[in-house]
Formats: C-alpha cells, structure tokens, sequence
C-alpha cells in the first residue's frame, strides 16, 4: 500500500524557514514524478514544486528563489525548503507522486506563515 507522510509544517514568521519533508512507502516502482501541492482556505490546490525522474524541477512563479524541491535519494523521501516565506504562503501543504495518471497524496500538513 503506497503511503506517503508529510511532517515539518508548523507556525512560522514571515521572513522565516520551514523545511518539509515527505517520506514514500509501499511503493515497487519509480514515480515518474514527486511534488509539492499546496491549498489554501477558500482556494484551489495548487501545485508549488515538482521533480521528474530525470532531476528537471519546476516551481510556482511566487515561489521561485525561495523554495527548493529536493528528493529521489535512497530513502524515498522528498524535502521542500521554505526560505523567505510570506503570510501568502499559509496552506496545508500536500505531497504527491505520481506514476503515469495515477496520483497519490499524503494527507497534508499546516504552514501558517504570521505577519
């Protein structure tokens, strides 16, 4: 069975770091590609940062700089740094992988970035 647990989220101040991390089990294959999604109350899920197999990485344009997708080592685990976060950065935070369409989540959790 495919999990995935995000931890690190927490209350941080604007200007502050936060490092999440997101660590896979259950899994026989190699995802094609593992990200970072965010959602805020009243919003859509969004997608932060993701990393392909081959190492490209792609961010949200408000993020760029200061968040930074790490991931694909042997423990299965994938890392998002948060530097320079702002109040717009408050969500849960979800991980996901994915293998051809199918997508798994983990179950998310809370950034709240104080002004």
């Amino acid at each position: 069975q495919v999990q995935l647990v995000e931890s690190g989220g927490g209350l941080v101040q604007a200007g502050g770091s936060l490092r999440l991390s997101c660590a896979v089990s259950g899994i026989s294959f190699s995802p094609n590609v593992m990200g970072w999604y965010r959602q805020a109350p009243g919003k859509q899920r969004e997608s932060v940062a993701t990393i392909a197999s081959d190492g490209r990485t792609v961010y949200k344009d408000s993020v760029k700089g200061r968040f930074t997708i790490s991931g694909y080592n042997a423990e299965n685990t994938v890392y998002l740094q948060m530097n320079s976060v702002k109040p717009e950065d408050t969500a849960v935070y979800y991980c996901a992988i994915d293998r051809g369409w199918t997508r798994y989540w983990g179950q998310g959790t809370q950034v709240t970035v104080s002004s």
